[in-house]
């Protein structure tokens, strides 16, 4: 019979990482300039319509194919293949409308709980070329990139009935390659194909609204609990200990992040705390079953610490990376990711006193992180050397919420004559 709780659960856990992705609106929106919040959140809202649409009609049929009873595959198995019996969810709507389902959920609960993780996915690149980037390019970009990038590396990741990293015993329990390491090196690709902002240099942009950063800070925290604990896919004791370290990890994240503004600025600031959480959700995720929560505590605090140092890299390097992709979530995604080499449960070196899950945490961070910038940079660079990826330097200038949509963020109205008045 169909296990109706984990039924309940997977559903209620896909919906908070959907809500992630407004979350991500907000947190994106209230860093980049008041002339850019329109389209900074459009970028996110555009990856809920563009990707939800797509993964129902090919995605999972790519991610998951060979995926329980998945009998029509074509492809190399366990890199890129599809199951052609799953377009357009035809296969998954059969079994999930059966009459008698002797499973913990039925396919379309796992379908959809899926589907957020791509869908946000594919909005965290946007920070990366925030204030410049047009948004049908943008648009064009997700779905090239989505397809032949994401789609594929999912199914490494996550198809744990083919997925190459399963063979290789990678432990990334809720996507911590797959998500971050992918949206990270995809946003470096693309900061390096835009090139910088007008007036790019440190302290020259300043965030419009911290109280939107941090509300969708905490509306991302809230929905991690989703990512993280909901990736068990059943109401149990594993789900309990990745719920744990969600709310262990990034709390400790936020004392590093904070120590070290005390420390090197004097002061300790609300984008800092925001931030802080954000890099200790990224580095719990391929985590948060592997550790016992003191573990949790100690990568929480060491991310918090280094992804401070690491947004900085940006101007010694010399790429424009606007809302810290890089800093936060390649840099957080890759120390997650080899963390558990020394760390994890029973197979890290200190239980272990062996290097080989090491081994294969870097293996699979640097195939990940290489296959997406590579062929970001490719799709990107066409882009922008065919339609134009960038916006005209006058529009950035002025605002591309102006230039791009026809609106903007903020406008008062006076009493009497209702005159409107922009708020630069």
């Amino acid at each position: 019979m169909l296990d109706q709780g984990n039924t309940a659960f997977v559903l209620i856990m896909a919906a908070l990482v959907l809500f992630m992705t407004p979350g991500l609106a907000f947190f994106y929106g209230g860093l980049v300039k008041a002339k850019s919040v329109i389209s900074m959140m459009m970028m996110s809202f555009g990856a809920i319509a563009l990707v939800g649409v797509l993964w129902v009609l090919y995605g999972y049929a790519i991610a998951f194919a060979n995926h329980g009873a998945g009998t029509n595959v074509a492809g190399i198995v366990g890199f890129f293949s599809i199951d052609w019996n799953q377009i357009g969810l035809g296969q998954a709507f059969e079994e999930s409308q059966a009459s008698t389902i002797n499973a913990a959920y039925p396919s379309m609960a796992f379908v959809g709980f899926q589907a957020t993780f791509a869908i946000i996915t594919v909005a965290l690149i946007s920070g990366a070329i925030a204030d410049r980037a047009k948004f049908g390019a943008w648009m064009i970009f997700s779905g090239i990139w989505v397809t032949v990038v994401y789609f594929p590396v999912a199914s490494w990741v996550f198809n744990l009935t083919s997925g190459m990293f399963a063979t290789w015993g990678v432990i990334d329990f809720a996507g911590g390659t797959a998500v971050h390491i992918n949206a990270g090196a995809a946003g470096l690709a693309l900061a390096i194909v835009l090139g910088k902002r007008v007036g790019f240099a440190k302290g020259a942009h300043k965030p419009h609204n911290p109280p939107f950063v941090l509300l969708g800070a905490a509306i991302l925290w809230f929905g991690w609990f989703g990512f993280n604990a909901g990736s068990e896919g059943a109401a149990d004791g594993v789900a309990a200990l990745a719920w744990v370290n969600t709310l262990a990890a990034p709390a400790a994240a936020v004392l590093g992040w904070l120590l070290i503004e005390k420390i090197r600025d004097g002061k300790a600031t609300s984008i800092g705390a925001a931030s802080g959480a954000v890099a200790g959700l990224v580095a719990i995720t391929p985590a948060c079953a592997a550790l016992t929560p003191g573990w949790g505590i100690l990568l929480g605090f060491l991310a918090g610490v280094i992804c401070c140092f690491a947004i900085d890299w940006k101007y010694r390097l010399g790429f424009d990376d606007s809302l810290d992709v890089v800093g936060v979530h390649l840099v957080g995604g890759i120390f997650g990711t080899l963390y558990l080499g020394f760390f994890a449960n029973g197979s890290g070196l200190i239980f272990s006193g062996s290097f080989e899950q090491l081994g294969k945490q870097a293996t699979a961070a640097a195939v990940v992180g290489l296959y997406s910038f590579v062929l970001a940079f490719v799709i990107g660079f066409a882009i922008e050397k065919t339609i134009g990826f960038r916006v005209k330097t006058e529009d950035e200038v002025a605002g591309i919420d102006t230039a791009v949509h026809g609106e903007e963020g903020y406008v008062l109205y006076e009493e009497r004559d209702e005159t409107p008045i922009s708020v630069r």
